[in-house]
């Protein structure tokens, strides 16, 4: 039986399927290396090819960095288009010059009550005839005294009566309210304040006050002079030196010229104490600040 099959030849189509079988096999197997060949291409990392000039990429084995946080610029300061920017120095040193929005409503609040007491005072008239256009006045003296010398005269008709005459002068002043203060028992070199006598003037006075102050109007010296005899060569009583001395010191603390002869202020005086009107223009010149008005 064996040998009979042994024997029997293979059909020719047989035999060509045979020869032609090996040919799928091939093909599969081009086929499965080609799908390896593009899986190890999409699971393998590249090669980089670096510029010249360009830092390479972290390999992708290299631990992730989170990411860096940075603040915002800040927005630039607005300037006008006018504006006239100074350097920080020259901003700095400019600065004290400007007045502030507060000085400035405090000057208009100040100019207001000198307005509204026109008649009622004359500070209106000595600020418009001051050449600053300030109020000047001792500033912060009524727990710190003036000091004050009353020297002694040497000229003709001085009485020593003439001291006290004074004396009672200031203390007019301080009874209708002004709050400043003077120590009249200072010694000539300590003094603020120098009392001197003359005895008489070349033009129509009896007494003249020289008053210096600094640039925010507070009165930092004076000195008052005082006749022994009027411009026509009458001596003067102690009562006349007290008149006189009332005058001056009006200017001492700060006031001017009234155009009212019934104000002791007035330029000739010829009333022998303060009016009303004297002591409502001190107590308003004292409860506004000193200073430029303007």
């Amino acid at each position: 039986m064996v040998a009979k099959l042994a024997a029997r030849p293979w059909p020719l189509a047989y035999c060509a399927h045979m020869a032609l079988r090996p040919l799928p096999v091939l093909i599969v197997g081009v086929a499965a290396l080609l799908v390896g060949s593009v899986l190890w291409g999409t699971f393998t990392t590249p090669s980089h090819h670096v510029q010249p000039g360009l830092v390479p990429a972290a390999p992708p084995s290299a631990a992730p960095q989170p990411p860096t946080l940075q603040r915002p610029p800040a927005p630039a300061a607005f300037t006008s288009p006018s504006a006239n920017v100074l350097p920080e120095d020259q901003q700095t040193a400019a600065a004290p010059d400007q007045p502030s929005y507060i000085d400035q409503l405090a000057k208009a609040e100040a100019r207001r009550r000198i307005r509204a007491s026109a008649g009622y005072t004359y500070l209106g008239e000595i600020v418009t005839e001051s050449r600053d256009s300030a109020l000047h006045r001792w500033d912060g003296r009524k727990d710190w005294p003036v000091r004050v010398y009353l020297a002694t005269g040497t000229p003709a008709n001085f009485q020593p009566a003439f001291l006290d005459a004074v004396r009672t002068a200031f203390q007019r002043w301080e009874e209708a309210g002004v709050p400043v203060r003077f120590n009249l028992d200072a010694d000539s070199d300590r003094a603020e304040v120098h009392f001197r006598w003359r005895a008489q003037f070349d033009i129509e006075r009896t007494g003249q006050t020289d008053v210096t102050w600094d640039p925010e109007g507070r009165i930092q010296s004076a000195t008052v002079t005082i006749a022994t005899f009027d411009p026509h060569g009458h001596p003067l009583s102690p009562d006349d030196v007290r008149v006189v001395a009332l005058h001056e010191i009006g200017h001492l603390i700060g006031l001017d010229h009234s155009a009212d002869s019934t104000d002791v202020m007035f330029a000739n005086t010829r009333v022998r104490d303060l009016s009303p009107r004297d002591i409502r223009t001190a107590l308003m010149l004292y409860q506004l600040a000193p200073g430029p008005l303007r």
